[in-house]
């Protein structure tokens, strides 16, 4: 369920998507990787662009992290990877360049991020938003959305698990 809440702006229209997620359920298996020490201190900065091929827009998409695990949100268009962004635990960020569309929101978190991978390789989490987000331009306003990745009393998101190998990588 998905309720929208326009907020006033000088000049944009906003739209909020405030999330609620449940917190994956524990793995039944106990996944050891081992990292290098190097890797492990390539913890990409918060709000650091994994990937991007929709930039040139006027959407943002904001991302609030409360949870202890950092995380990646990827926006899927079609059946392509557009954007990921990484959000540290207990932070938000934003990408603020989002071409209008429909996107498919994915999200992975967990401890450990492998850059070479592109992956948690600690306690790894993936799920996916059940609703999709659409942004759109006119020539006055544009679509602010704003994702929040932790449980909020009366949020109004929700999610389903992914398979790993499902996950856009």
């Amino acid at each position: 369920m998905i309720r929208l809440r326009h907020l006033a702006g000088a000049t944009l229209a906003s739209v909020l998507l405030a999330g609620s997620v449940a917190a994956p359920a524990a793995a039944s298996a106990r996944e050891t990787v081992a990292v290098s020490s190097t890797e492990a201190a390539a913890r990409p900065g918060n709000g650091k662009i994994l990937y991007d091929r929709i930039s040139g827009g006027r959407g943002t998409l904001k991302v609030k992290n409360g949870t202890g695990r950092d995380a990646v949100v990827t926006l899927v268009r079609g059946r392509s990877k557009a954007i990921s962004i990484y959000v540290r635990a207990r932070s938000t960020a934003s990408v603020r360049d989002v071409r209008d569309g429909t996107y498919t929101i994915f999200f992975t978190s967990g401890h450990r991020f492998s850059t070479s991978r592109g992956r948690f390789t600690g306690s790894p989490s993936y799920q996916r938003f059940t609703s999709k987000l659409r942004f759109t331009t006119t020539s006055s306003s544009s679509t602010i959305w704003t994702l929040t990745l932790n449980p909020v009393r009366g949020g109004n998101a929700r999610t389903t698990g992914v398979n790993p190998n499902d996950f856009p990588a």
